[in-house]
C-alpha cells in the first residue's frame, strides 16, 4: 500500500505545474458546484441530472452526481494538489465524455458550443496525469514522508 501510495503522489519537480493545477483546479470546482448544488448560475443535480437524461445519459440523476462530484472534488484535489494524478484521470475520462456526448456534434469553437473548452481541459488533464502535481502540493510532502 505504501508503495502504491508512494507512485500515486510522486511527481517531476518544479514549479511550472502551480498555476496549471490550480486554475484549471478552480475551473473544475465551479463547474462541479454548478452541477451539484447549483451555485454560480447552475441548475443543481435535479436539473442537471433532467437534462443528462435528456440527452440519453442514463439515469440522469447518477450521471450527474458523478460528473459534478468529479468536477467539484477533482477540481478541489488539484488546487490542493492532493492525489493530482488520479484526479486528473478521473477528470481526463469526464472531459472525454462530455466532448463525444455533448460537443463533438458541434464542431470545435465555444461560440457554438464546440469541444474546444473541453479539450483544452482534457489537455491539462492528461498532462497532470502524466507530470504529477509538482513541488507545491500536498503530494510533494506525502511522497517526501514516505520516502
Amino acid at each position: 500500500m505504501k508503495t502504491l501510495l508512494r507512485q500515486i503522489t510522486s511527481s517531476a519537480a518544479g514549479f511550472d505545474a502551480l498555476p496549471v493545477r490550480v486554475a484549471a483546479g478552480v475551473i473544475f470546482a465551479a463547474h462541479g458546484a454548478q452541477k451539484l448544488f447549483g451555485w454560480f448560475g447552475g441548475y443543481g443535480l435535479q436539473g442537471t441530472g433532467g437534462w443528462m437524461a435528456s440527452i440519453g445519459l442514463e439515469p440522469g440523476m447518477l450521471m450527474a452526481a458523478l460528473a459534478g462530484g468529479a468536477e467539484f472534488f477533482g477540481g478541489l484535489a488539484l488546487v490542493l494538489g492532493l492525489l493530482v494524478r488520479p484526479a486528473a484521470v478521473v477528470l481526463a475520462f469526464t472531459m472525454v465524455v462530455a466532448i463525444v456526448t455533448v460537443h463533438l456534434a458541434n464542431g470545435l469553437f465555444m461560440a457554438n458550443n464546440g469541444y474546444e473548452f473541453g479539450l483544452a481541459l482534457l489537455a491539462v488533464s492528461v498532462s497532470l496525469a502524466i507530470r504529477g502535481a509538482g513541488s507545491v502540493s500536498a503530494d510533494q510532502v506525502i511522497s517526501a514522508r514516505l520516502r
